[in-house]
């Protein structure tokens, strides 16, 4: 697969983590463990999350982190791709 059909099936995707104003430090334990079991996950980023860095900025800093890869940032929401 590539990135623009990982970016169609991560619409059918929910949410399953939330990034709040305690950052992705609390994060990137648990979306490590969810992409253990799950090809992709979807992230929703509260306003509070990126009140001092952007949106992008923090998507690929949870991606680093987490060893992933980031597919799509739109709106208030990412999707992150399991490597490999």
């Amino acid at each position: 697969m590539n990135k623009q059909d990982y970016k169609s099936s991560a619409s059918l995707l929910e949410s399953s983590i939330h990034v709040g104003k305690a950052g992705i430090e609390q994060v990137v334990l648990e979306l490590k463990n969810q992409l253990k079991t799950r090809e992709m996950v979807k992230v929703k980023l509260l306003k509070s999350a990126f009140f001092e860095e952007n949106k992008s900025e923090l998507c690929e800093k949870l991606a680093v982190l987490t060893g992933s890869e980031l597919i799509e940032v739109r709106g208030n929401t990412a999707v992150f791709r399991r490597k490999g």
